[in-house]
């Protein structure tokens, strides 16, 4: 079956926070999101998606005018706010993203095993290695972890956090009154751990989760990530702006995996999409232009500094691209691609911004729920997928035409569910619940 994830937030696209019907969050309207999870939950969704970044961006111009006025402000707290959606939802998984770069593994592995407890086997961990200086001035650095170390730091908390899960066995509490025997001491593990970044004695404080661990997402696409996400990821969240080329990465994913001695079932790739539903294709096309319409060219290039920690605004607008692929020290393998692209169609550095605003080189199909939908799984069917993140343009709060007339159209189709089977998210996307490592 085909798996489906929703991306939380007000719109992926630059210009969808100035729709009309736009519901803009700022990051922090409750009761909207809440109404988004119940209706991703009602359409018999996988899982809520819930990103994050850990500063205001100040790449463009040095300053934070350019980012605080087009938008790429207000990000809610991922944990606290999955916590908060377990508890209005019953079925639907809660992912949220986690910073290897800027989180300890203790706190944080106690946070997703909790969630996981409250919602009875529904959560997921965004593991990300952060992108920017700005993020990095948060938590005491002049600067941001190079691309080599902040994945080398990104395994090594991966495997503690995992540890940490397995610190405190499933069957330590017994709870003989009478013995009296509160716990078994055998089913408690100090692991001692001493590596690069961590040092950490454990065992956990909180009981193992329902999952065993919850369920690893990974995203990205450079060749750093490749080689973490062959071992640790189990969902994967990637940019493949053309069916060939997630064919081609599927492949290599799953057979990085076998190398790892991972089945590849047990890694499923789902890229994002961005689309844009209309009830005619003229009405989608409509729709699209005028979403376009909405995005200025400082917006663009605010977001793309930021996202390669490079200042755009010494370059001339209405120049051509300056190849910076060797200058990027954030989002690597998605930027290559994009000024590789940009380059060789000549576009000014100005339209490659409005490009990439709309989309964030997402694929963005244009068309009726039918057409849309026989994408889907034309790319599911050609082994390019397991299935898609669906980032919205924009929240609208009174309809979701994906939601209301692809989703159907899936189900007709036979390649998504009807309802929910009984079990926790690992059993929903068919993924096996880890052994413990010290039972």
């Amino acid at each position: 079956m085909m798996n489906l994830a929703l991306y939380l937030d007000s719109g992926i696209h630059q210009g969808g926070w100035r729709h009309p019907l736009a519901a803009t969050t700022g990051g922090s309207n409750w009761p909207l999101y809440r109404k988004i999870a119940q209706r991703a939950e009602a359409a018999k969704l996988d899982m809520i998606f819930v990103a994050d970044k850990l500063a205001i961006d100040d790449v463009y111009g040095g300053h934070l005018a350019h980012t605080v006025q087009h938008r790429q402000v207000g990000w809610s707290e991922p944990l606290t706010l999955l916590a908060a959606l377990a508890a209005v939802t019953d079925h639907i998984g809660l992912g949220g993203t986690v910073s290897a770069s800027y989180s300890e593994p203790y706190t944080t592995a106690r946070q997703l095993a909790n969630i996981d407890h409250i919602s009875g086997g529904r959560a997921a961990w965004n593991v990300v290695t952060s992108l920017t200086h700005a993020e990095a001035r948060n938590f005491g650095r002049s600067q941001h972890f190079s691309h080599e170390d902040r994945y080398r730091r990104a395994a090594e908390f991966i495997d503690v956090m995992k540890a940490l899960w397995d610190s405190f066995e499933e069957d330590a509490l017994v709870v003989e009154k009478t013995t009296p025997r509160f716990a078994d001491p055998a089913r408690f593990h100090r692991f001692d751990h001493q590596g690069e970044s961590f040092d950490i004695q454990g065992p956990l404080n909180l009981p193992r989760p329902p999952q065993g661990h919850p369920v690893v997402i990974q995203a990205g696409v450079s060749d750093a990530f490749v080689d973490l996400a062959a071992q640790h990821a189990e969902m994967l969240f990637v940019v493949q702006p053309t069916r060939e080329r997630a064919q081609q990465f599927y492949r290599t994913l799953k057979e990085r995996a076998q190398h790892y001695h991972r089945q590849p079932d047990q890694l499923r790739i789902l890229p994002g999409l961005v689309p844009i539903v209309g009830h005619s294709e003229q009405d989608a096309r409509d729709r699209a232009e005028y979403l376009k319409s909405l995005i200025t060219v400082e917006s663009g290039l605010s977001f793309v500094s930021a996202s390669m920690n490079i200042d755009l605004s010494q370059y001339p607008v209405d120049g051509p691209v300056p190849d910076l692929r060797e200058q990027i020290t954030g989002s690597k393998g998605r930027f290559q691609y994009v000024i590789a692209h940009a380059i060789e169609q000549k576009l000014t550095l100005g339209e490659m911004a409005k490009r990439y605003a709309e989309s964030l080189s997402f694929p963005s199909p244009v068309g009726t729920a039918d057409h849309i939908a026989q994408q889907m799984q034309d790319w599911y069917q050609q082994q390019a997928c397991d299935g898609f993140v669906i980032l919205p343009t924009y929240i609208d709060e009174n309809e979701d035409l994906f939601l209301e007339h692809v989703v159907p159209r899936l189900q007709a189709a036979g390649v998504f569910r009807q309802t929910y089977a009984p079990g926790t998210l690992r059993d929903r996307l068919g993924l096996a619940k880890p052994a413990n490592r010290f039972h």
